[in-house]
């Protein structure tokens, strides 16, 4: 969980944070935390909500202080009306109960308070206010071998704490690791437990979940267990080190094919630059056997992952900081972008769309609730897999609102191929380009994204991200681009 620019959270002196059990309060039925969490009143009886610091498919994430101290913690909402089924809320309850089955462990964020009101269910937590792991290396703009067994290290030792504890993380990817503070001391903490199970050995799970370039080929095949979070770990420091995925695609079917069949491939720069010890670390994490995999355990003790181990200190190119850094920008310029083209599309080319989306807006109000979506999505002639019908359900709310008008279900369903066309393109471009002078500068799109609430140093790293010649602005090729997801 991200803290804008607060230090780190700690626990007020003299006592446990508001609502870390301390204070009596109804527990509801609907969640039932007694016992996960005992207290459960208004957590604005406890805490001052201040800005946002991110949203995603279930809620919002705030920054709030402590009313006695004044000390800052990230408060994730999660909005009840998402919570559709009872799987829904046993997830949300199994979060909290995972996260206080693996306190104490110095690089797994902590949870002080859970609130239940009307509307949201609050889960107050540790503060990180240091970023995202691949924008900190990113900006630092050189890393060694070195750097990176030390980084390593730290999410192996989280996974073998987990493991060693019986829990499978399931989602483990760059983003989920933040940094306690901006100082050069900060600590690294594993986040997002949404997706983690308990797990037994000998019964393996079978839903498809993760992020396509981080998920395990056993996964892919609906029987897995602790090994899937190994190959993750394995595909993290392989972006370390050479700053792209082994497995990419144009699509998640080609990523997904190429997971389960593409060979390692170590031919391409920088990989010749690379040690023979640090690429036979990336081959033990990165068997497709899980039988064969290396555990958690082994990793940590492999002579170029250990501590005072055979990682050099050699420079790794400046490049792959470059292409890190491109990997890891989010990029809602894209979506935003792909909503105007929707709204502009003539009637005949999105008629067949409109009458699926008149059909789910049942109460005519012209939007429909992001569940309302889900469960249209889920219908069986849609033979959708499950990790697919919550990406386009994430996707499609571009605002974080909870809800879908009309434009954002459009452009989430939209043809890539009218997406791409010339006339299209063009009229996305003018709408960014404010001044008309053939290119989007970082105030224009300050200005154009303001109603989305990014944030001036989330527009900075989109126009990084887009601006391959590195003048500062969006070209129209440049926006093409990115709308066709290739390179210049």
């Amino acid at each position: 969980m991200g803290c804008g620019d607060s230090k780190q959270a700690s626990q007020p002196s003299g006592g446990k944070p508001a609502g870390a059990g301390n204070r009596s309060a109804a527990v509801s039925k609907s969640l039932n935390l007694r016992g996960v969490l005992e207290q459960t009143g208004d957590v604005r009886d406890f805490y001052t909500f201040s800005k946002v610091l991110g949203k995603g498919n279930f809620g919002v994430v705030h920054l709030v202080h402590d009313k006695r101290d004044s000390k800052p913690y990230a408060c994730k909402s999660i909005s009840k009306r998402k919570l559709v089924s009872a799987e829904d809320v046993e997830d949300v309850r199994r979060e909290v109960q995972i996260l206080l089955h693996l306190a104490g462990h110095k690089n797994v964020v902590q949870i002080y308070g859970a609130f239940e009101d009307k509307s949201y269910i609050h889960l107050v937590m540790e503060c990180c206010a240091g970023g995202e792991l691949f924008d900190r290396i990113a900006d630092q703009g050189h890393f060694s071998e070195r750097a990176a067994a030390e980084v390593m290290r730290t999410l192996v030792s989280v996974v073998n704490h987990c493991h060693t504890m019986n829990v499978i993380h399931r989602d483990l990817k760059p983003e989920n690791f933040l940094l306690s503070s901006k100082g050069k001391d900060a600590v690294l903490k594993a986040t997002d437990f949404g997706l983690s199970r308990f797990f037994k050995e000998g019964e393996p799970l079978d839903e498809i979940v993760g992020s396509p370039f981080y998920v395990a080929p056993e996964v892919l095949q609906r029987k897995y267990g602790k090994e899937a979070d190994i190959w993750s770990c394995g595909v993290i420091l392989y972006i370390l080190l050479c700053g792209f995925p082994p497995f990419g695609g144009s699509n998640e079917k080609a990523i997904f094919r190429n997971v389960m069949s593409q060979s390692l491939d170590f031919s391409q720069q920088p990989w010749p630059r690379i040690s023979q010890p640090a690429k036979d670390c990336v081959r033990r994490m990165l068997t497709r056997d899980p039988k064969q995999r290396a555990t958690a355990a082994q990793i940590l003790q492999d002579s170029w992952m250990r501590e005072n181990g055979v990682a050099s200190d050699e420079q790794i190119p400046n490049e792959v900081c470059n292409r890190i850094k491109k990997f890891s920008a989010g990029n809602r310029l894209k979506k935003e972008a792909a909503k105007l083209i929707a709204a502009a599309l003539p009637a005949d080319e999105i008629s067949g769309m409109r009458e699926i989306f008149l059909a789910i807006d049942a109460d005519k109000s012209g939007s429909i609730t992001a569940e309302e979506f889900a469960h249209a999505l889920r219908r069986k002639d849609y033979n959708l897999p499950e990790h697919e019908i919550q990406r386009l359900v994430e996707d499609a709310d571009i605002d974080g609102d909870g809800t879908i008008d009309y434009e954002e279900f459009i452009a989430a369903t939209i043809n890539q191929n009218k997406l791409e066309r010339e006339e299209h393109l063009k009229k996305a471009f003018e709408h960014f380009d404010l001044n008309g002078d053939g290119m989007i500068s970082h105030d224009e799109l300050v200005q154009s994204l303001s109603n989305l609430g990014i944030k001036e140093e989330q527009v900075k790293d989109i126009v990084k991200q887009v601006d391959t010649d590195g003048d500062g602005s969006i070209d129209y090729n440049e926006f093409c681009c990115m709308i066709r997801d290739r390179e210049l």
